[in-house]
């Protein structure tokens, strides 16, 4: 079995991880070992040339090495007849959980404050809100998401609400679905939690309009995709007060050139698209378990439906 590795990541942890799980199989890599296109049986790919993965004839499945698929969406030769798979991984969704949990406490315990002050050589206490009645609102409530708003009343969040597609039913998460009932979600949402994936239906879905709807002085945390907010309409919700601070993993272009704006903003704090790492040890058991149900004539979980961009 012959598996191809596209990715411009160090390929030596994928070596080790697929040796363990995948002994009867050989890794190549593209751009560096010689392989024939007919011979490529899986592909294993992040963020590949477009036009790429339509050039290997046999291959039976495409495993993206990351939750968001796209990236692989805007090839418009992407081939449609094979199964393409993301990574739905518990490191990953602990990776995010661990994100998420640290700016919803950062921006609840007023840390985005307590910074400044020290910059300023000042001594001043704020009392936070009651843990209880604080209103998160998760914007996606997919697995990342639902992982997160569990953790979240762990930690004594009580008022949790999530949006979605599709309505959830999740014990003591309030469910919100579709567009007719986003304003409503949005105006009972004192911290705003992105994690949607990039479709045509997310792009752009924070604007000026959405974000008005938010309580003056809430919080936005994105680590979902860029391509979720506008820019401009968030610094001016930052600039004026609407919204009190952001915290942003993801943006429309990265790395986030130098001359952005946000890098100047006091009430930015940028992280470098770090909120969830792929992990190839345990990636990797679930590329076998994926690859085992195609080779017993199944299909493996988690297949994006391209019509609907995951």
């Amino acid at each position: 079995m012959n598996l191809l590795y596209i990715s411009s990541s160090p390929v030596k942890s994928w070596l080790k991880a697929v040796h363990r799980f995948l002994p009867d199989a050989d890794l190549f890599v593209w751009g560096q070992d010689d392989i024939k296109a007919g011979d490529v049986d899986y592909i294993l790919v992040w963020n590949p040339p477009h036009g790429l993965l339509n050039t290997f004839p046999n291959a039976k499945a495409i495993f993206n090495l990351g939750a968001g698929v796209d990236a692989l969406l805007e090839d418009q030769n992407l081939p449609r007849h094979i199964p393409i798979v993301r990574l739905v991984d518990p490191q990953l969704s602990a990776g995010m959980t661990e994100h998420v949990m640290y700016w919803v406490l950062h921006f609840q315990r007023h840390m985005h404050l307590y910074g400044r002050q020290k910059a300023q050589g000042k001594w001043l206490q704020h009392t936070p809100t009651n843990t209880q009645k604080r209103a998160v609102g998760i914007l996606g409530l997919g697995e990342l998401g639902q992982n997160a708003a569990h953790a979240l009343m762990m930690m004594g969040f009580e008022d949790i609400a999530g949006w979605s597609r599709t309505r959830k039913e999740l014990p003591g998460i309030e469910s919100f679905a579709g567009d007719d009932e986003l304003d409503d979600f949005l105006a009972r949402t004192e911290i705003l939690v992105c994690l949607l994936p990039n479709t045509t239906a997310t792009q752009g879905l924070l604007n000026a309009k959405t974000l008005a709807v938010l309580p003056k002085g809430a919080f936005v945390i994105n680590a979902g995709r860029g391509d979720l907010i506008q820019d401009d309409d968030l610094i001016e919700a930052l600039t004026s007060g609407a919204i009190e601070a952001a915290a942003l993993d993801v943006f429309r272009v990265e790395p986030l050139p130098q001359d952005h704006v946000f890098w100047t903003m006091d009430n930015v704090f940028i992280t470098p698209h770090v909120a969830s790492l792929t992990y190839p040890s345990s990636a990797t058991k679930l590329i076998a378990d994926g690859i085992d149900a195609i080779e017993n004539g199944e299909l493996p979980d988690h297949v994006v439906d391209l019509d609907k961009g995951y």
